[in-house]
């Protein structure tokens, strides 16, 4: 029987990363629930069997029970009646499987009715169920809007709500507007202090709201009068118990149908205020979207691999001119690039994802105990890592999710076209994630001062000095020390020509340069470690690096101020 995630041994690799420990030392709080809750693991060993068995379970429902029920779904997809929002019939199936296997409060305290799980694991069950079926892992990993109310809610508030996302409800961040989609400094759905009934109440429109008919939702809203800037906007919770909010259209999407993306009115909806007034975007909105950011980055990596699978599913079975067309060099060439863009990048998510464990760890810790001068190190350490790398797991990824399901398509040939097949779908599914939760320009934006100011520099030459290669992969580890060699010439360069615009425009080719050296020198440690799973693929990611870092230097260095009026597109002026 098919499982998610026996069936790739790839991702029971990465639980034994080394900092692993760390993560599970600081979870676990050194296994002080062991003595309260029965499933809770007493040693390091125990908690990574628990991890490897929720795995188990998550694959085999995403393989038996999400992925036949997907394209009944897509084909479906949700419907308003009544002003509500109506799953497909099969999502409502997806939804009672994995509340009856406790998939719910994944990463919340036991205490809350959670399961205690770091954002890695996290990453890998979203992973799971997005290659079973993208449009549902929206719903299902929408839940991690929990963190940002464990975070900055009450007490009070963590212990009215947790428990229920814990026990299979769901959530959306109401964030948008029709003139608010990136901007969100223009967010103008108002939010009024009722002093009667001593509550919030909230009045407007949102848009473009994933999964806008959940049962809590975190809300963006202007709580201070005359301002029209991110300082005077804060966060509500909104409990669909208490209605007041009413979903007025259902949009009609390209791909993820199962996904519902709703237009919703708020009207004079009753809502609590989440964490402090003013500070809605500044902190608590950032919060929100680096996890998602994330989340968006584990869905990439799932329907990557679920592309690869279908390609080469139909290479091996496919046959041209008298021979399977795999053994041609064109499709095999695709085919290897898709497999190390999908190790390469899964590599990538899940180094981010422990970054960003560690860190917010140490200060879920901090809120019990002042920390020691070593652990606020380490967790300045982390933080840094954590925003440094998020925008390029989430960037990278969803560009090689694109990638993959338009390869899986042109392995197919005239097949991959017709909807039958499941790569249609797959390429559909795939093009928002490089829009949604940020685009991929904005993801550069996240990453460049990071890239500017040689803070990824050094982060890459740490790397490249902590990794110890054996000498059947020491040829590749030379071949990347080159390549940082040049991309370090290239950022001088880009100095060099002093103008901000100019900085603006290569910001991309800088993004990628980054990103791919970063993935290379993961990806050398990931073959070391385990050649039998990533030897083929760090020889051809490395070789896909050089090619693109040898173009994108050459570009930068012959690149002089003067060119830049010449690539636009028109004059703006006229």
């Amino acid at each position: 029987m098919a499982n998610y995630y026996s069936d790739h041994p790839e991702l029971e690799f990465h639980l034994s990363h080394p900092l692993m420990k760390r993560v599970v030392e600081l979870k676990e709080k050194g296994y002080a629930d062991a003595k309260q809750f029965e499933d809770a693991p007493v040693n390091y060993e125990d908690a990574i069997e628990n991890y490897k068995q929720i795995l188990d379970i998550t694959g085999d429902i995403a393989a038996n029970v999400i992925e036949p029920n997907s394209e009944s779904v897509d084909i479906e997809g949700p419907h308003l009646e009544n002003k509500r929002m109506i799953y497909a019939s099969k999502t409502f199936e997806n939804l009672d499987v994995t509340r009856k296997a406790g998939l719910w409060g994944i990463s919340m305290p036991r205490k809350y009715g959670g399961l205690n799980l770091p954002n890695i694991t996290f990453s890998m069950l979203s992973e799971i169920i997005s290659a079973a079926d993208a449009g549902f892992q929206n719903i299902w990993s929408l839940q991690s809007c929990i963190d940002t109310l464990y975070e900055f809610g009450s007490e009070e508030q963590r212990e009215k709500y947790i428990p229920r996302i814990c026990e299979g409800e769901t959530m959306s961040m109401d964030l948008t507007e029709p003139d608010a989609g990136s901007d969100l400094q223009r967010v103008m759905l108002k939010a009024t202090f009722d002093e009667e009934n001593n509550c919030w109440r909230l009045n407007g429109v949102k848009r473009f709201i994933t999964n806008g008919d959940s049962d809590i939702h975190l809300v963006l809203a202007r709580s201070e009068e005359n301002t029209h800037d991110g300082r005077g906007l804060s966060m509500f919770i909104y409990d669909k118990r208490d209605g007041g909010v009413d979903v007025r259209h259902i949009e009609h999407k390209l791909g993820i149908h199962g996904s519902p993306t709703c237009e919703l009115t708020y009207k004079n909806a009753k809502a609590e205020l989440c964490g402090s007034t003013r500070m809605g975007l500044i902190k608590y909105v950032m919060a929100l979207m680096n996890g998602a950011r994330l989340g968006i980055a584990a869905q990439s990596v799932g329907v990557a691999q679920e592309a690869y699978n279908e390609g080469l599913a139909y290479a091996k079975d496919r046959a041209q001119f008298g021979e399977k067309i795999i053994n041609f060099p064109a499709v095999y060439d695709m085919l290897s690039r898709m497999k190390a863009k999908l190790d390469a990048g899964r590599s990538l998510l899940y180094q981010t994802a422990m970054y960003v464990d560690i860190y917010k760890c140490l200060e879920d810790i901090q809120r019990d105990r002042k920390l020691t001068p070593e652990e606020r190190a380490e967790m300045k350490k982390y933080t840094r890592l954590a925003d440094a790398f998020t925008p390029l797991a989430k960037g990278m990824n969803s560009e090689y999710a694109n990638q993959n399901a338009y390869d899986a398509i042109s392995i197919h040939g005239g097949s991959g076209f017709i909807m039958e097949y499941k790569s249609q779908r797959l390429y559909r599914d795939a093009r928002i994630f490089s829009i949604y939760e940020g685009t991929t320009q904005l993801q550069v934006v996240a990453a460049i001062r990071y890239i500017t100011n040689g803070t990824l520099l050094g982060i890459i030459k740490e790397m490249l000095a902590d990794i110890v290669t054996d000498e059947a992969h020491a040829a590749l580890k030379t071949r990347i020390e080159t390549l940082v060699g040049i991309y370090e010439d290239t950022l001088n360069r880009v100095k060099e020509l002093g103008s901000q615009n100019a900085q603006d425009f290569l910001a991309r080719r800088l993004y990628d340069m980054t990103a791919e050296i970063i993935m290379s020198i993961l990806l050398l440690d990931d073959a070391t470690r385990a050649p039998e799973l990533f030897g083929k693929s760090a020889n051809v990611y490395v070789r896909m690096t050089e090619e693109s870092v040898f173009g994108k230097s050459a570009y930068i260095k012959n690149f002089n101020i003067e060119d830049l009026e010449s690539f636009k597109a028109c004059d703006c002026n006229e």
